[in-house]
């Protein structure tokens, strides 16, 4: 391994649409520790075009062709969820490590499967729950540890982002629920993972998943398509800590009001706020100890690792994920069973989380964890 990490990414377009182009791409260009070594897109004309706007010297069409190049050192998966699993067990029988984003698999099969597979070749994994490396996430999950809200009662979620009315041409294959790409699998897990990363998880829930707009315009074709994808997700129950919760994550079609998480304590509150889930946009941290005013928390730089120059927005903690992954793979964390970064276990458990969600809902009952 030479002193930069070498990047294979797959998936990727030439026009700036997509998540690579707005993350991972000026997220790892302003990490001194990472080299783009090669790009891979479906077809050999797009691979082109892609490598020529990024300035990545290699395309490829073919990622088993990519992943099987030795001077590739980590491999990012960031293509649709239902094609994670092809391309991901690809690159881990190639000896890569892999950063894939969430969801991990189509289905928490797939996501074992895959975590078992890196597991048993000792390969490093990075999943792509980004709120659990935002500076502010990571600050006020210390706060909840250190007891400056003392004795956890009551935690509150909220995301409501607008625009459930429409989707354009290339992001209409999500009004398919079973192709695992939706407001209860991404929104709500970014978000839920985000809580329990900060005030642990559940032991008891009941849920409501529902699907209110059940058609979408598509505004690349001005046509009407069927959606069986929920859009509205309401979870209630207790965490471990014996602390109740509430949590509402939907697209609805206006005026969202983003996104707001509060812990309140036996000693004091900590209320995180933003424009959308943390996983995404900046967050600001208010508390209010031993009183009834809330006040603004600074945020230690300590929580900030990516190298100064990061982009704000999407690709900021895209680019604190990157740092913490290189982190662990120099330390050779997984043989120690630890890691800096949420990896493919930890993508596991959430998935689970997302089947005991559909499972209280559809049953229309209470789930529990112990």
């Amino acid at each position: 391994m030479t002193d930069r990490l070498r990047v294979g990414i797959v998936g990727a377009s030439a026009n700036g649409q997509g998540w690579a182009p707005i993350s991972h791409f000026p997220a790892l260009r302003s990490l001194p520790g990472f080299e783009i070594a090669a790009i891979c897109t479906a077809h050999a004309d797009t691979a082109a075009a892609a490598a020529k706007v990024y300035g990545v010297e290699r395309a490829y069409h073919d990622y088993n062709a990519m992943v099987r190049e030795p001077d590739i050192d980590l491999i990012s998966v960031v293509v649709k969820v239902p094609n994670h699993y092809q391309v991901v067990t690809a690159a881990l029988n190639a000896g890569k490590h892999v950063y894939c984003e969430w969801p991990l698999g189509r289905t928490t099969a797939e996501a074992v499967e895959l975590a078992a597979l890196a597991n048993g070749r000792g390969l490093v994994t990075a999943v792509g729950l980004q709120a659990r490396v935002n500076p502010a996430m990571m600050q006020m999950k210390e706060q909840v540890g250190a007891g400056f809200v003392g004795e956890v009662m009551a935690v509150h979620v909220s995301l409501m982002r607008e625009g459930v009315l429409s989707r354009p041409s290339h992001r209409t294959w999500q009004r398919d629920a079973e192709l695992g790409a939706n407001t209860l699998t991404i929104a709500n897990g970014h978000t839920v993972d985000a809580m329990r990363f900060v005030a642990g998880d559940f032991r008891r829930l009941s849920a409501v998943v529902a699907t209110q707009a059940k058609q979408w315009l598509d505004t690349g074709t001005n046509t009407l398509l069927d959606v069986t994808s929920p859009d509205n997700v309401l979870l209630s129950g207790r965490l471990a800590s014996g602390a109740v919760v509430s949590v509402h994550i939907a697209a609805i079609p206006f005026a969202g009001s983003g996104y707001r998480m509060e812990v309140y304590g036996r000693g004091g509150t900590l209320v995180a706020m933003g424009e959308d889930s943390p996983q995404l946009s900046e967050v600001f941290l208010h508390g209010a100890k031993g009183g009834n005013t809330l006040a603004p928390m600074r945020v230690p730089e300590r929580f900030t690792v990516a190298a100064p120059g990061t982009p704000s927005g999407e690709a900021f903690n895209v680019g604190q994920m990157y740092t913490l992954f290189a982190r662990s793979i120099r330390e050779g964390a997984i043989s120690r069973g630890e890691s800096h970064q949420p990896t493919f276990a930890t993508a596991v458990d959430l998935h689970r989380l997302v089947d005991a969600i559909k499972e209280a809902s559809d049953g229309d009952r209470a789930v529990s964890f112990e």
